[in-house]
């Protein structure tokens, strides 16, 4: 019984590894994907406008206008300049005076990705800095600041919002705990034609 049973088994095992490759179906190939579709892009004019008021006097206005092209890259403006500051007097027969370097000015970066109905969703971020080398007789920051050493202010914001074309929207409207003056900051969009 022995022998049959190692006889079977011989059989078998023949049996399972004589199969014709040509028996065995080939793995199909999975089709590779579709290279994503781009997006369109539309070219924007996005004008973005700060407005600085001390009381309901307007006190400076200042429009900054990009071109920015919808579900591309960021669209960046740099606006500024570096203040000097005196760091060290030169002593008693030495003339000379150390100053370091302060950056002031307007940072702006912008994205817009299309949205539906026409509408475009707008990515900014604002850092904005400026120099109070003289206050307003009354004001808090003549109480604030120390005499003939400047004030250095900031304004920072990031934001999104959703516009069509020719509209016009308030992003913020934030007050200077310092100098009491309001800053506004109002968007416009446009589609270039």
């Amino acid at each position: 019984m022995t022998k049959r049973w190692i006889l079977a088994a011989a059989f078998a095992a023949a049996a399972l590894t004589g199969i014709d490759a040509q028996e065995i179906p080939a793995p199909v190939p999975k089709p590779a994907p579709a290279p994503p579709q781009a997006r369109p892009q539309t070219g924007l004019k996005v004008q973005i406008l700060l407005a600085r008021y001390q009381g309901e006097k307007k006190i400076s206005s200042l429009p900054y206008v990009l071109g920015v092209v919808s579900n591309g890259t960021k669209t960046s403006l740099r606006v500024g300049t570096q203040l000097p500051i005196l760091a060290t007097l030169g002593g008693a027969g030495n003339a000379s005076a150390s100053y370091t370097y302060r950056d002031l000015g307007t940072n702006i970066d912008c994205q817009a990705q299309d949205s539906s109905g026409g509408m475009y969703n707008l990515a900014i971020t604002i850092s904005d800095s400026s120099v109070q080398l003289e206050s307003a007789e009354g004001s808090a920051t003549k109480k604030a600041t120390v005499s003939d050493v400047p004030a250095f202010r900031a304004f920072n914001a990031t934001f999104s919002m959703l516009l069509r074309d020719g509209q016009t929207m308030q992003y913020a409207s934030a007050t200077d705990s310092v100098s009491g003056e309001v800053v506004k900051i109002d968007v416009t969009l446009n589609v270039l034609k």
